[in-house]
């Protein structure tokens, strides 16, 4: 037990050390820039990583560390949280066993220091089964109502939180021992509960022409046309870096032989694991089937595998613990190493390095062009980063008539900008020179009298440019086309 609790500690330390060492990444900036806004719901997700940021920077101020600390505390609460949950199942050193493998995993490193919805939803997620464990096998009927309301607050997270609500459906149709909940108002009136806690996404959505629901599904659904292997071996790299390979095809192979076994017994099953799979296989299954023919984002299993990890502790052996254990090492060492010295250049807009030296630099040409706005076409990322950094207003796609997730619905009258100049900065991760792009943006034509091309903007680490950004100063904004533009270069 001394053990593990050291080693666990030893995990959680690493992450905490990489704290005041990192920059905001570009989640951490727009999930900020959610919580500048509050709503009852947002574009892209439902609120509650927005009140939680806004709760942390209230107390810690605008900085960096006090989002990372937000996800750090949240995800060491859920580790307690897991703890208690897997003793529910598990004896002896085996709860302590499900604790480690969750605990030093690759999806908690990454949720303890990158904000997104899913580190209030795997808190949520990991207090609804202990609520609901309560609720049917304890025989606790004030717990089926405390399991509504935070399977509301999951589902108040990230819209994957529906996910609790189907698998409690699931088990009590599978489950013969347990079926007999189905004839009580309890399974009924925690459902009720939660979608009263969900009211607020209902509302927003409801108010914005469930603009949210539709992005999140008929959008997504869209793209679902043909086979693309791609996609489905993608998502298997990134779910076993993740949860590191042994542990996930350890996972996997006992879950497929568990399923067979199970189908060859008539689906006689013990009550607790079927629990278990019943928030674990469905998720698990269901995303890498989707991925056959639609990419699947590396977060959207991670829930799941709060029950798949409690599940495989049950048989997994003592020398896959310790592979599994070094393997995590070794990869929060070299987090460590990318972090302080970033000796791999990051060719993606998600890094947490040089946002803070691109926003100095802006600054800089703001000075030199007074009276400008500033705004970005790099999706959500650049725009969200200077917000965060410069503390002043800057603009998205939303200027050039492009859609802007968030930025679209907090309540900008783009009019007001009428015959303004204007910067735009456009992010370069795959730059090969450090030279001007000498192109100018076809997107920028029909909405400005005059584009011109102004120095790069070029973020060093040491005597080595690591980062790129193209810098354009853009005269007489006509943001309903009513002027036709004229381009030239300098």
């Amino acid at each position: 037990m001394k053990k593990a609790v050291l080693l666990l500690l030893l995990f959680n330390l690493l992450r905490v050390l990489l704290i005041p060492f990192m920059g905001a990444m570009p989640q951490d900036a727009y999930y900020h820039f959610y919580g500048e806004h509050l709503s009852l719901s947002y574009f892209d997700h439902p609120p509650m990583i927005a009140y939680t940021l806004r709760g942390f920077t209230e107390i810690f101020g605008k900085k960096a560390y006090a989002l990372k600390l937000a996800d750090f505390v949240l995800m060491f609460l859920t580790q307690i949280s897991f703890y208690y949950l897997a003793s529910l199942f598990l004896k002896g050193k085996k709860k302590f066993n499900a604790l480690l493998l969750l605990g030093s995993s690759g999806l908690v490193l990454v949720l303890s220091i990158n904000s997104t919805p899913d580190v209030p939803l795997f808190f949520f997620w990991t207090l609804t089964l202990i609520a609901l464990y309560k609720a049917i096998f304890e025989g606790k009927k004030f717990y089926w109502i405390l399991t509504g309301t935070l399977m509301g607050f999951s589902f108040d997270s990230k819209y994957t939180g529906i996910g609790l609500q189907l698998g409690m459906i699931a088990f009590l149709i599978l489950s013969k021992k347990n079926r007999k909940y189905l004839l009580t108002p309890w399974p009924y009136l925690c459902l009720i509960t939660a979608h009263i806690f969900m009211l607020p996404v209902y509302i927003w959505n409801f108010n914005n022409d469930f603009v949210s629901f539709l992005f999140q599904s008929s959008q997504r659904a869209e793209s679902m046309r043909k086979l693309v292997p791609k996609y489905f071996f993608g998502l298997l790299g990134t779910q076993i870096l993740l949860l590191t390979p042994i542990l996930f095809f350890v996972l996997s192979l006992i879950s497929f032989k568990y399923i067979f076994h199970t189908l060859k017994r008539k689906f006689n099953i013990d009550q607790p694991i079927l629990f278990l799979l019943c928030f674990f296989l469905p998720m698990f299954l269901g995303f890498f089937a989707i991925s056959l023919i639609s990419w699947v984002k590396l977060n959207w299993i991670m829930p799941a595998y709060i029950s798949g990890i409690i599940f495989v502790a049950y048989f997994i052996k003592e020398k896959a613990i310790k592979a599994t254990l070094i393997f995590s090492f070794i990869v929060h060492l070299a987090l460590m190493v990318q972090v302080l010295f970033y000796p791999i250049k990051v060719k993606s807009n998600d890094t947490w390095y040089g946002w803070d030296q691109l926003a100095t630099e802006v600054k800089k040409i703001k000075t030199a062009h007074p009276n400008s706005f500033i705004f970005s076409d790099n999706d959500y990322k650049t725009s969200a980063e200077l917000i965060f950094h410069l503390n002043e207003k800057v603009y998205a796609g939303n200027i050039i008539g492009k859609p802007a997730k968030q930025f679209d619905y907090i309540g900008d009258d783009l009019s007001l900008l009428a015959g303004k100049n204007a910067l735009y900065i456009d992010a370069r991760p795959y730059f090969k020179n450090e030279m001007k792009g000498n192109r100018l943006p076809h997107d920028l034509k029909p909405y400005f009298e005059e584009v011109r091309e102004l120095e790069p903007i070029l973020i060093k680490k040491g005597e080595k440019t690591v980062r790129k950004f193209l810098v354009y100063y853009c005269k007489n904004y006509h943001p309903n086309n009513a002027v036709k533009a004229k381009f030239h270069t300098e």
